[in-house]
């Protein structure tokens, strides 16, 4: 097998960046336990993070910038921290290193609880009613 790159004068270096994302992410099933929003915000956060991990970039730029809306952002961020790849502190997000293996989803939503926790649709709701009753 030729091992060679197919155009040496364009090898990646990383120069002054610090984003790297480990093989195990492909590898381990951390890529396929994503959806495609949340490892668009993971990419994102990886990319922008410093060389701790941490990025401060707040959420209506990294909206802007992913062109989604903010019901969406919240849903996946929320998913990024359950899977534990990612903490915040509401200004900052860290991209943390990854878990022994990547963590699936609880199960099916069977509860209220579970539906205004984990259901996209039951979420927006509940803060468009919130905000309808101001």
């Amino acid at each position: 097998m030729n091992r060679q790159p197919i155009r040496p004068d364009r090898v990646r270096c990383i120069q002054r960046g610090f984003a790297a994302i480990p093989n195990r992410f492909l590898h381990g099933g951390f890529f396929a336990s994503l959806t495609h929003l949340e490892r668009s915000l993971y990419f994102f956060w990886v990319l922008a993070a410093d060389r701790n991990g941490v990025s401060y970039y707040g959420h209506d730029r990294i909206c802007s910038t992913v062109e989604i809306p903010v019901e969406d952002f919240l849903v996946a961020r929320r998913a990024l921290i359950d899977k534990d790849l990612i903490a915040t502190d509401g200004t900052r997000c860290q991209v943390l290193s990854l878990p022994p293996h990547p963590l699936e989803h609880r199960g099916p939503l069977v509860t209220q609880e579970d539906f205004e926790r984990d259901d996209p649709a039951t979420v927006r709701q509940l803060i468009h009613s919130s905000l309808r009753r101001r």
